[in-house]
């Protein structure tokens, strides 16, 4: 058991606030080819499968990444695991600059992607900080570093233009970026509370293998699950989003990623309030109300564009059903919120359930969920080019939100009869024998 209580509150703060700082510039560089990607797409002439290829890769390898980043700050501490991968991206986000055809882009995109295993580094150091009743508090704020997504969105279309539309001179921009934060949360962070305990006691940290052992309960898979949405879908989205409008509805490129960022900031800065209400509240009612919500959303959103013809009194009238612009805005805002506060709640399980693997299991929910930011982008590309319905991407993520709700309710079920047997037995509820009885009196 960590000890927490010889930690000052200047130390948790500081710890916090350098954590969320790194992260929320980590996620910029992460999303990055949502907007440069975009220019790549023009200059090479790329299909919609090959651009939603093209920005999901990054978020692949950070996917995978954030399961032996997690672990590997568990064993050795999140300070010099976090220096590092965020100086490993830095060199890769700076040789992106000299590639030029689409299977190097791939490659260099691979080697980007490291950005986003800092999520897991990220939640495994905070998580030590700070005791179990504070530590969804604590996790939302970390989370809001999801806000990187909304800074690229909004303000990388204007770098660009600022650049005079050099892609290479966005990509140095953030590597630079990349660089001074690493040297500066290295200056300003220390080691967290349980490596000092453990060199104290003089306790070797878990192997590799027994850190996985987590990994065997079906719980963890359904966490995964959970996040394959909240998150993975909320980073599809944020990668998307800039070439929907773009397609959907013909707006520049400026315009697109300024709406797209309307979409991604309530992604991100909720996320404490998510927090916050799964310590008060419990984590599973976080995720109904979740669940529910981006189910009625997505719903809506996947109503597609229908031209219609009826007989009028000088002939057949047409017109188009569609979802209007300021709506369909206002719909991806509520859907970013909703998101927000499940990423959050998700995230509460993880040191309560499993405070000493929270980088393990934290780092194999982070990879699930980052496996739907990559593999959703190609899936949404792929049914543009196969299907040309541009709201098929909402159809897709409706059916997702309806298995992961219907999961989260068997479980939970399954859970209350196992506490409480008699829920599982056969009869009448109690209230209602007690009115049959006293009809028969």
């Amino acid at each position: 058991m960590i000890d927490t209580h010889s930690v000052t509150s200047t130390e948790q703060t500081r710890a916090l606030s350098i954590s969320t700082l790194a992260f929320t510039v980590c996620f910029a560089v992460w999303t990055i080819f949502a907007i440069i990607g975009v220019k790549i797409k023009a200059d090479l002439g790329l299909n919609d499968t090959q651009f939603g290829i093209l920005v999901a890769t990054p978020v692949l390898t950070g996917s995978l990444s954030r399961l032996f980043l997690g672990i590997w700050a568990d064993q050795y501490g999140g300070r010099i695991i976090y220096t590092l991968q965020m100086l490993a991206t830095a060199v890769a986000v700076f040789l992106l600059t000299y590639v030029s055809t689409y299977p190097m882009f791939i490659v260099a995109a691979l080697g980007l992607g490291l950005a986003g295993g800092s999520f897991a580094v990220g939640i495994t150091y905070v998580s030590k900080w700070y005791p179990k009743e504070r530590q969804g508090t604590a996790l939302g704020i970390f989370g809001m570093g999801n806000v990187g997504a909304a800074v690229t969105n909004f303000g990388a279309p204007f770098l660009l233009i600022y650049m005079g539309g050099e892609w290479q001179a966005v990509a140095e921009v953030y590597a630079v970026v990349l660089l001074i934060t690493a040297i500066l949360f290295y200056l300003f962070s220390q080691n967290d509370p349980a490596l000092e305990q453990r060199k104290r006691e003089g306790i070797a940290h878990e192997s590799f293998a027994d850190q996985l052992k987590p990994l065997r309960h079906l719980q963890v898979w359904r966490f995964s699950l959970y996040y394959f949405f909240v998150f993975g879908a909320f980073v599809a989205l944020a990668l998307w989003l800039p070439r929907y409008y773009v397609g959907a509805y013909g707006l520049e490129l400026t315009t697109a990623g300024m709406l797209a960022a309307a979409y991604a900031l309530p992604g991100a800065v909720f996320r404490a309030l998510g927090g916050w209400l799964s310590d008060v509240f419990g984590a599973r009612a976080v995720m109904y109300w979740t669940f529910i919500a981006t189910f009625i959303v997505c719903f809506i959103l996947s109503y597609p564009a229908t031209d219609y013809v009826v007989a009028g009194i000088e002939g057949p009238i047409e017109f188009n059903i569609t979802i209007p612009l300021e709506l369909f805005v206002f719909l991806t805002v509520v859907l970013g919120f909703f998101m927000s506060l499940g990423k959050a709640a998700v995230y509460k399980h993880i040191p309560v359930y499993y405070p000493d693997h929270v980088g393990s299991v934290g780092g194999i929910v982070g990879l699930i969920g980052g496996l739907g930011g990559f593999f959703l982008p190609v899936a949404f590309g792929f049914m543009n080019d196969t299907i040309g319905v541009w709201t098929a991407c909402f159809m897709l993520l409706t059916i997702l939100i309806g298995i992961a709700l219907a999961w989260m309710h068997l479980a939970i079920r399954r859970l209350e009869r196992e506490k409480n047997p008699a829920l599982a037995q056969p009869g009448f509820l109690p209230e209602l024998e007690e009115i049959q009885r006293a009809e028969a009196n």
